[in-house]
């Protein structure tokens, strides 16, 4: 595909404005508010894996939305509908169970609609986002991993927490459809910002919502686009898609936990049926490792300058999987969910990785390290 048919800039599209908002002063280009800042994120190409693959490699920069991460398109949506239904006011709780960037962007939306918000989340989760919740004014109760069978999960202590008081929500960001259709936006920025012109779609599955919206919005636009997941160790989701079951006949479906060593790749990954994901079109799926995401991370930064997260990176290692698998001459999209400085105590902390024998070893522009 020509390198001018990629619509760099990104389309422009309104953001709904916090409940009370006086409406936007129409004789200025200013946004209205904290959610006019959400979404309508550039699309990047980026140049060196695209001249590896000989195909055209572009990126939604979802790290510059303004808590760093697209989870503020889902937790805005999150918040909307609340109000929208009369189930959330101002003065309420927003309530959740995340390990990953959720609980900074609905603490952080939380204050433009009047709101206090409680997080609940694993105590091996990454130590910088549990700071930034705190920071964030958020209350943050920490867990110990377990099931999500076991009422002592992060989740269900979210969920509990929210059924205690009036005026409260738990976001459910798993099973709340609201997820989904924030994507269905962002499925259409990526076929805008491509003007028309993609042949396939790759990204990693937390909790299913990105990989749902986008391949709906982008399957109605056109069926034959190619969409792949990335899944990462310990995760189930690659034998849903390939064998159409998550688990051998010796493991009971939610019994099952991520264990924390199985990968450091964090906000991706899961292994229950849920919800958003369910309404994903996938037409197929790959499997990434610690090593791959640890060498595309530091292979992004010297080659382009772009410092992202762990899923980020797993999302590109995709990315070049599925250029590989149909060949040069194509237009692939994936997601940069977030910026690398989430991830500073684990995924790009040497100290971590050379525990864990995986100090980057790569060199240049080769990509040998995907497999």
């Amino acid at each position: 595909m020509p390198k001018a048919a990629l619509c760099i800039a990104g389309a422009a599209t309104a953001a709904l404005a916090a409940p009370g908002a006086p409406p936007a002063n129409k004789s200025t280009c200013a946004v209205q508010g904290l959610a006019g800042l959400i979404g309508n994120t550039p699309l990047v190409r980026i140049a060196s894996l695209s001249s590896a693959t000989g195909c055209e490699i572009v990126a939604k920069a979802e790290f510059l939305n303004p808590g760093g991460s697209v989870k503020d398109r889902v937790a805005l949506h999150i918040i909307q509908d609340a109000f929208a239904q009369g189930r959330l006011t101002e003065g309420g709780l927003i309530a959740e169970g995340t390990a990953g960037s959720t609980g900074v962007s609905l603490a952080m939306i939380a204050h433009a609609y009047g709101c206090q918000c409680h997080i609940a989340m694993p105590d091996d989760a990454a130590q910088e986002k549990g700071l930034m919740l705190e920071a964030l004014g958020a209350t943050v109760q920490r867990m110990r991993p377990v099931s999500i069978t076991n009422p002592d999960h992060f989740v269900n202590v979210a969920r509990r927490k929210a059924a205690q008081q009036p005026n409260s929500i738990f976001a459910d960001q798993f099973e709340n459809l609201a997820n989904f259709r924030a994507h269905l936006q962002t499925g259409q920025e990526v076929w805008e910002q491509c003007s028309g012109h993609l042949d396939g779609f790759v990204c990693g599955a937390g909790t299913g919502g990105t990989i749902a919206g986008v391949s709906t919005y982008l399957k109605q636009q056109q069926p034959d686009v190619q969409v792949y997941l990335i899944d990462p160790p310990g995760s189930s989701l690659y034998n849903k898609v390939t064998r159409g079951v998550m688990y051998t006949k010796q493991e009971a479906e939610g019994k099952r936990l991520k264990n924390p060593f199985d990968t450091i790749t964090e906000g991706i990954g899961i292994n229950r049926q849920i919800a958003n994901f369910s309404l994903a079109h996938i037409d197929g799926a790959f499997q990434g490792t610690d090593r791959e995401a640890v060498e595309m991370a530091a292979y992004l930064l010297r080659n382009e300058g772009l410092f992202v997260g762990s899923s980020a990176a797993m999302n590109c290692v995709g990315a070049v999987k599925l250029a590989r698998k149909l060949g040069p001459g194509h237009t692939i999209a994936t997601i940069l969910c977030d910026g690398g400085q989430r991830h500073l105590s684990r995924f790009h902390n040497p100290e971590y990785l050379q525990t864990h024998d995986l100090l980057p070893e790569a060199q240049g522009t080769l990509l040998d390290f995907v497999h």
